[in-house]
C-alpha cells in the first residue's frame, strides 16, 4: 500500500481530511485490540497470583499518556501605529481634518482650537499614528483650510454628493472621511491648487487614517470634481420657485443655513443678503489697538508692523486702531500681544466704547465682560482715575480679563467679579455712572471671523437669546444711578436682538430714554433712531449695535 501524500511531502494533515480520517480509523482499531489483549492478560495474571498476599501481587502498570504534539499557533504580529511616524502624510491636512472633526463632532470652537498648544496629542490620538511636527507655515495652512472649509461646508457637501454615486448618503459616510473629502474639494475648487497634488495627498491621508477603500473613494470623487472644474461644469442649484426654494438654493451657493437666508431676505432683500453672504465668505481682516495706557501710540505700532513686514491700513474712525488682513501670526509670534504693546480688537467694538464715553474718575460696570476687550479699552480711558468692575458668569473667561489687565498695566483700575448678573443685583447697593451690557447674542455680525458660528446657531437659539437679553437688560438697569448711562450692545445685525429689545425695554422701564449717539461716533454709523449700527457690507467692519440709554433723575 502506498504511503499517503501528506507523509511523503510533509504537508499538514489538515490539508487532507480524507487521509486523516483513514489514519484515525486504523489507529483506533489497533489501539482497541491492544487494550482488549492487555486486559485479558492482566486478569490471567491476577488469577495466577491469587495465592500470594495482596502486597506481593502484581499490579498493572499505569501507562503514561502519550504526549500529542499540538500544532503551533501562528500569532499575527500586532503593530502599534500610535507610535509610528507616517512621514508621507501631509501634516497640515491631517491636522485640518482632525480639527474639523472636533468642531463638528464635539462642538469645539475654531478660535479656541487655534490657541490650543496640546492639539498635536488629539491629532495623534484620533489618527492612530504620529505625523511630522507642524511648523509655522503648517499652522497657518491649518487655520486657512479649516476656516475655508467651515465657510463653504454646505456648498462642498452639495458638490461632493452631486458627484458621488455610492449607496451611502451624506449622513452615512464616516465623519473623518467626510472631512478629508471636504478638504480636497475646497483645495481644488476654492484655492485652485493643482488637482494631482490634492488628490494624491488626500488619498494618502485617507488610506493611512482609515483604509485602502476610503482612499479609493477619495480618489474617485476628487478626480470628478477636478474634471468638472476644468470643464466648467460644477453642479449648482437653480435659484427659482417660491421663497423657500430660492432661499434653499442661495443657502447652498453661498453656504449659509436656510433659516438665516430667509430671515435676512425678509428685512434686507435678496441682493443685500447675497452681498452679506459674500462678505461673510471672504477671509477676515483684524483690528489692532495700540495700548496708549503703556505709552504706545498708533505711530509706534506702525513702526513695529513695518519691521515685521506686516501690511496694514490706518483706521479712518479711531486713532488707536489699524487693521491687518495678513500677518497677524507674525504679530503674535513677535510678542506684541503678550507684552501689551497692542491688543486684537475690531473697530466696531472700539466704537461701542466710544458710545459709552468713559471719563476719568467714573465708576463703570461691564456686565458681561469676558473676554475683556471692551473692559480694557474703557479702563484705558480712565487715565488711572476711577474703576471698571467686570462681571461675568464664566470663571475661566473672566481670568482672561484679569490677565489682560495685568499685561496692559490696567489692573489698578479693573476689578473682576465672578457672578451671574441677575444674582449680583439682588441686594446690591452699587450704582455706577455708566453700565455696559454687551449682551450674549447670536453673533450674526461676526460670521466672517467665526465661520463655524453659522452652523452652531438656529432660529430657536435666537428666540432664547432674545428672552435672555430682556432679563439681563432689566438686571443691568438696576445698577445705573439716576442721571447715569446704560449702554446696550451686541455683535449682531438682527433687529430682533437690537432695536426690538431696546423698544421692549423702554416699555417696561419708562425711567430710561434714548440718547442719540451722534456726538460719539461718525454720522455714517448713526441710525434714524439714534442708535449706533455697524453693518458688515456697508462699513467693512464687524456687524455691531449699541443704544445709549439715559436714566432720568425724577
Amino acid at each position: 500500500m502506498a504511503l499517503p501524500a501528506y507523509l511523503c511531502s510533509g504537508i499538514s494533515l489538515t490539508s487532507y481530511p480524507h487521509e486523516l480520517f483513514r489514519l484515525s480509523s486504523n489507529s483506533l482499531h489497533t489501539r482497541t485490540s491492544q487494550r482488549l489483549l492487555c486486559t485479558t492478560s492482566l486478569i490471567d495474571t491476577e488469577r495466577g497470583n491469587s495465592s500470594k498476599p495482596a502486597k506481593y501481587r502484581l499490579r498493572p502498570k499505569k501507562s503514561k499518556p502519550k504526549s500529542v504534539d499540538k500544532p503551533k499557533e501562528l500569532k499575527a504580529k500586532v503593530v502599534d501605529k500610535s507610535k509610528k511616524l507616517f512621514s508621507n502624510v501631509s501634516p497640515h491636512r491631517a491636522a485640518s481634518a482632525v480639527r474639523l472633526l472636533r468642531i463638528e463632532e464635539q462642538g469645539a470652537y475654531a478660535d479656541l482650537l487655534n490657541a490650543n498648544s496640546n492639539e498635536i496629542k488629539y491629532i495623534h490620538g484620533t489618527l492612530g499614528f504620529r505625523i511630522k511636527p507642524l511648523d509655522a507655515r503648517d499652522s497657518r495652512l491649518v487655520t486657512d483650510i479649516v476656516s475655508g472649509v467651515l465657510r463653504w461646508k454646505r456648498y462642498l457637501d452639495y458638490l461632493i454628493f452631486s458627484l458621488y454615486r455610492g449607496t451611502k448618503g451624506a449622513n452615512d459616510i464616516e465623519p473623518l472621511l467626510q472631512q478629508i473629502l471636504r478638504i480636497g474639494a475646497y483645495e481644488i475648487v476654492k484655492l485652485g491648487m493643482p488637482p494631482y497634488a490634492v488628490v494624491n495627498e488626500n488619498v494618502t491621508l485617507a488610506k493611512a487614517a482609515l483604509r485602502i477603500g476610503a482612499g479609493n473613494m477619495v480618489n474617485g470623487i476628487l478626480r470628478k470634481i477636478a474634471s468638472c472644474k476644468e470643464n466648467d461644469t460644477l453642479p449648482l442649484p437653480a435659484v427659482e420657485g417660491d421663497s423657500r426654494s430660492k432661499a434653499r438654493a442661495l443657502g447652498v451657493i453661498y453656504s449659509h443655513p436656510v433659516w438665516m437666508v430667509r430671515r435676512w431676505i425678509s428685512y434686507l432683500g435678496q441682493e443685500a443678503t447675497i452681498n452679506l453672504m459674500e462678505w461673510n465668505n471672504n477671509p477676515p481682516c483684524f483690528g489692532l489697538r495700540a495700548n496708549n495706557n503703556k505709552g504706545i501710540s498708533r505711530d509706534d505700532l506702525v513702526v513695529l508692523l513695518n519691521k515685521l513686514e506686516v501690511p496694514y491700513k490706518l483706521s479712518p474712525y479711531l486713532e488707536e486702531f489699524v487693521h491687518v488682513t495678513t500677518g497677524l501670526q507674525n504679530v503674535i509670534q513677535a510678542g506684541l500681544i503678550k507684552e501689551g504693546t497692542c491688543a486684537v480688537q475690531d473697530e466696531s467694538a472700539g466704537l461701542v466704547v466710544s458710545v459709552v464715553d468713559p471719563q476719568p474718575g467714573e465708576t463703570i460696570i461691564d456686565c458681561c465682560a469676558a473676554p475683556g476687550g471692551k473692559t480694557l479699552f474703557m479702563a484705558s480711558h480712565l487715565q488711572g482715575q476711577g474703576k471698571v468692575i467686570a462681571i461675568d458668569i464664566n470663571r475661566g473667561r473672566l481670568r482672561m480679563v484679569e490677565e489682560g489687565a495685568i499685561i496692559q498695566a490696567l489692573d489698578s483700575v479693573v476689578t473682576t467679579c465672578h457672578n451671574d448678573l441677575c444674582d449680583f443685583v439682588v441686594g446690591s447697593s452699587i450704582q455706577a455712572d455708566k453700565v455696559l451690557l454687551d449682551a450674549p447674542c447670536s453673533g450674526l455680525g461676526v460670521l466672517r471671523k467665526k465661520p463655524d458660528l453659522r452652523w452652531k446657531r438656529s432660529l430657536e437659539d435666537l428666540e432664547q437669546l432674545m428672552s435672555l437679553q430682556d432679563k439681563l437688560l432689566d438686571a443691568a438697569s438696576l445698577l445705573v444711578k439716576p442721571g447715569g448711562i446704560l449702554v446696550y450692545s451686541t455683535c449682531s445685525i438682527d433687529p430682533g436682538e437690537n432695536k426690538e429689545r431696546v423698544d421692549s425695554f423702554l416699555t417696561r422701564h419708562p425711567e430710561f430714554i434714548v440718547e442719540s449717539v451722534e456726538k460719539f461716533v461718525p454720522d455714517e454709523f448713526v441710525s434714524e433712531e439714534g442708535f449706533y449700527f455697524s453693518h458688515t457690507s456697508n462699513h467693512f467692519l464687524d456687524g455691531a449695535f449699541a443704544a445709549r440709554l439715559y436714566r432720568m433723575t425724577n
